[in-house]
């Protein structure tokens, strides 16, 4: 818990967004909105670290605005650094796989993908990242209907753990992590490139007393699970926003 007694640059609590400070790819709701501008940002440094691109956290947190908002914003799990609204470090998967590695990857996991048989297909099943790809079986072109129906489908037929478990097997030579996040998709990136990858350059820069992380993914294989076991933070698990704005409440004494 935090302590009165810290000031604010001591203090940094980071969080997820997508289940988090959002539902699921959803954007975030006023009120919320409001209560962490006005009373959470002014007592703690704050700051974002997600699984998604930085154009997909613009589309659920109100835009351009978290440049100006967030102290620190690590889209790709961080693998993209941006400080007080300037990008100041990137990593690059390309580059640490190799060309000849990554096509491998990629021409068996779209075989995989041709073979497999869905309720619905789309559009969209690979999109490729800095830090990270992002493998969709469904396609992320699809609506927000067919998210819920894929999500319910997934839950009882195991999609996408059955295509990990196979791709950990097929690829067990290949320096890559498999985490699955949100309702349809799962992210594969280089050993230590999870959300963990952002307390590098926290801890490289800046010395808190305290960081606290907040997020809904926390099982193992969930994409916020390696920040959230991590001893360096004190870690909040949440389902909804709802749960977040209650936990803030108490550590805050708001």
């Amino acid at each position: 818990m935090t302590s009165k007694s810290f000031e604010r640059n001591e203090i940094l609590f980071l969080f997820d967004v997508d289940g988090t400070l959002t539902f699921p790819r959803s954007t975030v709701q006023p009120e919320f909105e409001e209560f962490f501008y006005t009373k959470v940002k002014p007592r703690v440094t704050v700051g974002i670290v997600g699984g998604s691109d930085l154009e997909k956290m613009f589309e659920q947190l109100n835009g351009k605005r978290i440049l100006q908002e967030f102290d620190f914003i690590f889209p790709e799990n961080g693998l993209v650094q941006i400080e007080a609204g300037k990008e100041v470090g990137k990593q690059n998967i390309i580059q640490h796989l190799g060309e000849q590695t990554l096509q491998r990857f990629i021409n068996y996991v779209l075989r995989y993908l041709s073979e497999l048989e869905l309720p619905i297909k789309r559009g969209t099943f690979i999109e490729f990242r800095n830090g990270m790809m992002n493998i969709c079986p469904i396609g992320r072109q699809c609506s927000r209907e067919e998210r819920n129906m894929f999500a319910t489908y997934d839950a009882e037929h195991k999609i996408r753990e059955k295509m990990i478990t196979e791709l950990k097997e097929v690829f067990a030579d290949v320096d890559l992590t498999y985490s699955i996040g949100g309702q349809i998709s799962f992210d594969v990136f280089p050993h230590g490139w999870d959300k963990t990858y952002c307390l590098r350059y926290v801890e490289a820069h800046y010395k808190f007393k305290e960081i606290h992380f907040f997020g809904d993914k926390t099982d193992p294989g969930g994409n916020d699970y390696e920040i959230y076991t991590d001893p360096r933070v004190i870690s909040h698990k949440v389902n909804t926003p709802n749960d977040t704005k209650r936990i803030l409440r108490e550590i805050l004494n708001l």
